[in-house]
């Protein structure tokens, strides 16, 4: 059962979606939904926070530094009730998400909202201001009523090709990849995928391909890219100025992360050359691989690039 006080949970790439189930109750705990209504008399206000945990130590493989950094955009949040779904695992991506998802449009995503409203499926809509770094906050005011007791937020991780972290029933936020494009790496590029996909999780070995950003075979699970807390506010009439729509200041402490180590990783061995020198009196042969990806945080390190060996008679190049 969540805290009277607050709920908290622990953490990425195009699109961050978390689907919260909350039951307001007029003054008292936050509860998670388990399929009946809820059934508050009154509305409840929160403030919701949003804290990105996006760092080179967490996330060392292809980690983006400039064109653009790692960084997260303005949150979207919507209060609804169990007859409007913002996306679902397993589901295909509505368009909204997609444009959300791969250039962070948020047209089709307010238009939805705005038609579900009318149907009162949709209570109200929420924004925060963007995080211009992989690592910071964002927070805004929520005022929920009890015919829309459900919370849907979405935050597009910057840059990745169309994916998005979030959760259904539990809190740790974890990567999903909408459907859509076929990039594996944070900033590749617009390569639609052809007939579009379901939404899947994204974990540290599912792609299961080297190139994808997330990939880290050593890893059971990735660690959280980004949290949520919700605090529902006092009702008092002399309460203090509610946080809204800001960036939180830089005196919050985010939350620590071991360091993700990352293996070092070469390419294939080039063909052997020819061999020089006296073929019974010690030639020899050489071939070569480069580094692909140099290792970080204690990751294994890169194994010889070079090797040689003897030469065989019938290989012998003579000198002139």
């Amino acid at each position: 059962m969540m805290s009277s006080k607050h709920l908290t949970c622990g953490w990425l790439q195009q699109l961050l979606v978390v689907l919260l189930n909350l039951c307001l109750t007029f003054a008292g705990p936050l509860r998670p939904l388990n399929g009946t209504e809820c059934t508050a008399k009154g509305p409840a206000s929160y403030i919701l926070v949003f804290t990105g945990h996006w760092s080179p130590q967490a996330f060392p493989k292809q980690y983006p530094l400039f064109r653009p950094p790692a960084q997260w955009s303005k949150l979207i949040a919507v209060s609804h009730n169990r007859h409007f779904r913002l996306w679902e695992e397993g589901a295909p991506a509505s368009a909204g998400v997609q444009n959300f998802a791969e250039v962070g449009v948020t047209v089709e995503l307010m238009k939805a909202a705005k038609e579900a409203r009318k149907r009162r499926a949709v209570g109200a809509m929420h924004r925060t201001a963007g995080i211009p770094n992989g690592i910071g906050h964002s927070s805004t005011e929520l005022l929920m009523q009890p015919r829309s007791s459900l919370l849907s937020l979405m935050v597009k991780m910057v840059p990745s090709p169309d994916w998005f972290v979030g959760v259904d029933i539990t809190i740790d936020l974890q990567p999903y990849d909408a459907g859509t494009d076929n990039g594996f790496t944070f900033s590749s590029p617009n390569f639609p995928t052809s007939p579009p996909e379901n939404i899947t999780k994204i974990t540290s070995q599912m792609p299961n391909h080297p190139a994808n950003s997330f990939y880290y075979p050593r890893l059971k699970e990735l660690p959280p890219i980004a949290s949520i807390k919700i605090t529902q506010q006092s009702r008092s009439s002399d309460r203090q100025t509610p946080m809204s729509n800001h960036i939180l200041p830089n005196s919050i402490i985010p939350k620590r992360f071991s360091a993700t180590p990352l293996d070092c990783e070469v390419s294939l061995w080039s063909p052997w050359g020819l061999c020089l020198g006296p073929c019974s009196r010690g030639g020899v042969r050489h071939r070569t691989r480069y580094i692909l990806l140099r290792p970080a945080n204690a990751g294994v390190p890169c194994p010889e690039l070079e090797e040689q060996t003897e030469c065989v008679p019938h290989s012998c190049m003579r000198l002139q």
